[in-house]
C-alpha cells in the first residue's frame, strides 16, 4: 500500500491504464514519494506507460530520463523525439528542450 495519506487506489488505477494514475505513480517511485524507497526502474516502467498513451507532462519526465540516464540508458536522440512528443502538445518545459 503507497503511504500518502490519500484513499486513492493509484497503483490500481495505474494497473487498470489510467494514464494520469500511471504518471503519477512513476513520480512517487521516481522520487521515493510516499514508498519506504525511491525506485527508477519502477519509475521509468509507469513513466513510459503514460507517455505512451499521450500523458504530455509524462512524455517529458521520458524525454529528461533519457536525456540525463536518469533510470535508463542515456539516449540524447530518443529524448529529443519524446521532449518533442510532449511540446506538440503544448508541454512548456518540452517547448524549451526541444529547440
Amino acid at each position: 500500500m503507497l503511504k500518502i495519506g490519500l484513499d486513492l487506489d493509484i497503483k490500481g488505477m495505474a494497473k487498470a491504464g489510467d494514464k494520469y494514475a500511471q504518471a503519477c505513480l512513476g513520480e512517487m517511485y521516481e522520487r521515493g514519494w510516499g514508498m519506504d524507497r525511491y525506485d527508477t526502474r519502477a519509475g521509468v516502467k509507469w513513466t513510459r506507460k503514460a507517455a505512451e498513451q499521450g500523458h504530455s507532462h509524462a512524455q517529458y519526465r521520458l524525454g529528461y530520463m533519457y536525456y540525463f540516464g536518469y533510470g535508463v540508458n542515456k539516449n540524447k536522440s530518443t529524448a529529443v523525439e519524446w521532449y518533442r512528443k510532449a511540446a506538440e502538445q503544448g508541454h512548456a518545459g518540452a517547448l524549451l528542450e526541444s529547440l
